[in-house]
This record gives structure tokens, sequence and C-alpha cells, in this order.
């Protein structure tokens, strides 16, 4: 069964109201918020509820941690929610503790002693639990939970049972047997976004395939979505950030991309303006960098999906991606970082001759739509139609088909067929590229390193070639054209 609209559900003595506004500072919440608390607290108090098994989509930044945390608070037993990642927990960790709320956190490492500890809060009242799933493997930590009465299990990012189960993370697959065990009366799962290939799995996984879903809109309509082509990703990373509002992140493939994009911007803009942040970093590393970046209204971060679920700043402008996301699923996810206050907000794939090559089936749709990018994302995830709030391809600032610096490149080979070798053109192209940005940049920032990168594409893209005798070595152009 699929919900997607409810008329006056609103918990009826207002006790909602009063802890939203009490507790967490909220003075009201959106309806798809009052729908998936009402639907919770039923669930809790009717056996016939159709409830009781439940998966919740709403988009990111819509508030989906109230939707479990203020229920918790009016639920007669303890309510179990689990992370993916131990950033995130430790994230809510703290948000729960700035609201004056009392949790337990069970983790690996922990002593038999700060477990003890633990179950004494849990008997003594403490209202939530906060786990992941691999310590819930633990059949001893199980059976210790199943005696406390559990009211309600949240599985927040609950996407991740599909993308991670079946690959690093096949705790994800015991997941719905362990909740079995556990012996919990009503069990909801929490996600921004799921296709309807991963909703199945979601389902299947957790609820042997039988969950009612609630589908909020999955729009984000203060986020306009752009696909800027180019062959050097990192110089168009460094172009766009001299005008994108900040604060702003680019998300990098791998945590090497990630510090190397990081210290090109550091190179232009100085240390204080540019942190790097990924899963290689120790935890207080990674709590220097968020603290660094919580408060600046200018930062630029490069992150790898690390930053993706854990890091909840609100006023991102600007999201960059360095690399295409693989599923739709990741990149709304990633995308949705920005504009989390549902202020204006822009994100940036970066699209090479390499990725058309190289990237799943999801990026090239995407990236290489003639269509509103914003209803081919809905689309992919079996979501609503809308009318377009912005799109490059609608706002008619499509992408030039063919990458401006690889144009400037291929251009400058015609005009001189045969006269430079590899290394004689990549001196004379990086002069060129310099002294045509000179003026955006007041500084030399083009590199030997950039122009191969651009070379090689061309190259791959059988748009140049290395002549023979009695041209041997010689660069030129082949007679095929770019894309018009």
């Amino acid at each position: 069964m699929e919900q997607t609209q409810k008329q006056d559900t609103i918990f009826s003595d207002d006790e909602v109201r009063r802890v939203a506004q009490n507790v967490f500072r909220v003075p009201q919440l959106y309806p798809w918020q009052k729908l998936a608390v009402a639907n919770i607290l039923e669930a809790a108090g009717s056996e016939e509820s159709p409830y009781k098994r439940q998966i919740v989509l709403l988009p990111t930044g819509s508030g989906k941690s109230l939707c479990f945390l203020i229920p918790a608070l009016l639920l007669d037993g303890p309510t179990l929610i689990i992370y993916p990642l131990l950033a995130l927990m430790a994230d809510q960790e703290r948000h729960i503790r700035e609201a004056g709320i009392a949790s337990v956190t069970f983790r690996g490492g922990q002593t038999a002693e700060e477990r003890e500890a633990c179950f004494h809060q849990i008997a003594n009242g403490t209202k939530l639990i906060i786990a992941n799933p691999e310590v819930l493997q633990s059949a001893a930590l199980t059976e210790r939970l199943a005696r406390c009465r559990i009211a309600h299990v949240a599985i927040d990012e609950a996407h991740c049972v599909s993308e991670w189960g079946d690959s690093f993370r096949p705790s994800y697959l015991a997941l719905g047997g362990i909740i079995k065990k556990l012996h919990v009366p009503v069990v909801t799962a929490f996600t921004a976004t799921a296709s309807p290939r991963v909703l199945s799995r979601m389902s299947e996984l957790i609820f042997d395939g039988s969950a009612y879903i609630l589908r909020g809109k999955g729009d984000r309509p203060n986020i306009r979505y752009h696909v800027i082509n180019c062959y050097d990703k990192k110089k168009e990373a460094l172009r766009l950030s001299l005008t994108a509002e900040k604060p702003l992140l680019i998300f990098c493939g791998t945590r090497s991309k990630a510090e190397n994009m990081a210290r090109e911007l550091a190179l232009y803009y100085g240390e204080d303006a540019v942190r790097f942040y990924h899963a290689g970093l120790t935890r207080q590393e990674k709590s220097n960098i968020e603290r660094w970046f919580y408060p600046k209204t200018d930062g630029i971060l490069c992150a790898t999906v690390a930053f993706g679920m854990g890091v909840d700043k609100k006023d991102i402008r600007t999201v960059i991606h360095l690399e295409a996301s693989n599923t739709v699923e990741a990149y709304v996810q990633e995308a949705g970082r920005a504009g989390r206050d549902h202020g204006p907000a822009n994100a940036y794939l970066l699209w090479s001759f390499t990725d058309s090559q190289t990237a799943s089936p999801f990026a090239r749709r995407y990236a290489e739509s003639k269509t509103c990018r914003r209803q081919l994302l809905l689309d992919e995830l079996g979501a609503e139609k809308t009318v377009c709030s912005g799109c490059d391809i609608c706002m008619r600032h499509a992408p030039a088909p063919f990458a401006r610096d690889a144009g400037l490149a291929l251009s400058f080979i015609r005009s001189h067929r045969k006269l430079y070798d590899r290394m004689e053109l990549s001196e004379q192209l990086m002069r060129l590229f310099n002294r045509q940005d000179a003026a955006l940049y007041h500084a030399h920032i083009w590199e030997h390193s950039d122009i191969d990168c651009i070379l090689s594409q061309l190259k791959a893209a059988g748009l140049i070639h290395s002549c023979r005798f009695p041209w041997q070595g010689k660069i030129a152009p082949t007679g095929k054209r770019q894309a018009e």
C-alpha cells in the first residue's frame, strides 16, 4: 500500500505540537511530518493499524528526524534508532543532547561496564537508544534489548539497506531478522530517496515484502540543477567557485581527489578558505573540520560521500559534483546537502568525455539529457510530475554540447596542425590558457598536467592523433568533428 495524501491527520490531543515547540523549538511541523508522526502513534496504539510496518520517503531537508524523535518522547517504551554511519550517530547524539534529551548509544568496542551503564539508563526511563547494524549482530546485546520493551524501531537512511547490504555492509541483510528478535510492535524505515527497485529491496529485506509506504513530494524546488561539460574538472571547479554562492561543497570520487582538489583551491584562496573531509580522517579530525565549516558563510569543503550523511549544515548554497554519482538515490542525497534551510541553492555536475564512456547508466541519462533534469530525477525515483522550478535546460541555459576547454585546445590544434609534438603542444596550450584566463584569475593557474588531461581525452575521443613520417610525432586533428 502506498499513502500519498491524507486529510486532517494531526495527533488529537495536541501533544505532538507541544513536544515540537517545547523540546525541539520548532514552531510547527510540515504536513508530511505531521502525517508520519500520526501514523507511528496510531500504530503504537492500535492492533489493527496498517502503519505498524512502514516506509517513509521524505526529501532531504524535510526534517525526517523529528518524525521519530517526537513519537519517542510520547510512546510508553523506548525507541531504538538505527543509523548507518558512526558520524551520523554522533551528529544525532549532539542534536539530542542539545535538546536536553537523554539517550544511550551502543557501538562496537564498548566494555561490559559501559554496556551495563546503558541498560541501567534504559531501566530508569531513557527514551532513546542509538545503534548501528553491526553492533546489533551481537546475540547477547539483542537478547538484552528484547527485554527492554522497545516501542518503536526507526531505521534512518534506510536506502542503505539496499545499496550497501549486498556489497560491503552484509549486516544490513540481517537487519530484518534482528528486528524480529526484538519483538518490537512498530517499525518505520526512513529515507529521502528510493527508486522503485530500491524501495522494493528495502521492503523485502526489512519487512518481508509487505510495508505501508508514505511518500512525500520528492522534489526540492529550491535547488536548481546544472551540468557543465568540461575536460579538466578541477579547473572548472575553481572557475565555478569564483561566482557560485557559498558555503560551497565539492563532492569528489576518492579521498585523494578530495585532498588534491582542496590543495588546488587553497593555493588560490588561501589555507583558511578550504578544507577536505573523508572517511580516512580520525573522528577528532572530522570534528575539527565540522566545527570549522558549520559557522562559515564563505567556506569551501572538498569531500567524499562520507560527508553525505551525518553532517547537518543547513545553509550550504552550492554543491558541485566532480564525479557523477552511480545512482539516482546517491545523487539526490548528495545534491540535497544544499539548501536544507529551504533557501535558494544550486547543484552542478561536471561532465567530461571520460565520464561519457565510463559513468553509470543513470549518470549518463542525467548528464546528457535534453529534457528537464528535475523531472528526470523524479522519474528515476518513481516520484511525482512537477513544473520545473529551475534547471539549466528549462531555464534555457543548457550546457554547450562541447566542453569549453576542449574546444579551445582543438581550435588551436586545427590552426597549428602538424607544428608541435605532444610536449611542445602542451607548452603552447598552457601559455594560451593562462593568457585567456588572466583577467579572470589574475594569476597563472594552468599547468602541464591540466593540458595533458585535455589532450588525453581529445585523443581518446578520436579528435586528434600523432602523425607519422614525415611529421613524426606532430599532433594534428582527425577528420572527426566534435558534437555540435
